[in-house]
């Protein structure tokens, strides 16, 4: 299975995305934007490694929940493990929520075969850097108003247009 280097787990969450969500906190993350939540995911040689098998494991052991969601730290800088990841959870009738720091446009343009696929299997990808100014307690799911929450119909027509 392949490895995963997690800043950690949040084996119930209600604030990750719809549903109850199972959250993987990826460890790395080059933005470093000013007011980060999660700054300790800065470091990409901190956290520790998981392998997915271990992580789909104890997904599995909920039975309530609604999905995963990957949030860092940069979930886009180990996209082949997490892509393969996504794929078991959606296979399973589960959702995957993916956070990141880029915007889709980026990433849609990218020429990473695994940055493609787990853009693809993303049911809801949140874009975008954390602005500080831009801070507002009342979004749903984000925490600044520059992010956006984008579904899947969307995201998959970003990546058919950048093709």
């Amino acid at each position: 299975m392949p490895e995963l280097r997690v800043s950690g787990i949040e084996e119930e969450s209600i604030v990750d995305g719809p549903g109850l969500r199972f959250v993987v906190f990826t460890q790395g993350c080059p933005h470093r934007c000013k007011g980060c939540h999660n700054p300790e995911t800065h470091d990409p040689d901190g956290g520790f490694t998981l392998d997915t098998g271990t992580i789909l494991k104890k997904f599995r052991q909920n039975p309530l929940l609604s999905g995963i969601t990957f949030s860092g730290g940069e979930p886009f800088l180990q996209p082949a493990p997490l892509a393969a990841l996504a794929r078991d959870i959606k296979e399973s009738g589960k959702t995957v929520v993916v956070y990141t720091g880029y915007t889709l446009e980026r990433l849609a343009a990218s020429s990473d075969a695994a940055v493609r696929a787990l853009l693809s299997l993303a049911d809801i990808l949140v874009d975008g850097p954390y602005i500080e100014s831009l801070r507002d307690l009342e979004l749903t799911f984000r925490g600044s108003a520059n992010q956006r929450i984008l579904k899947s119909d969307t995201i998959l027509r970003a990546l058919q247009s950048a093709q």
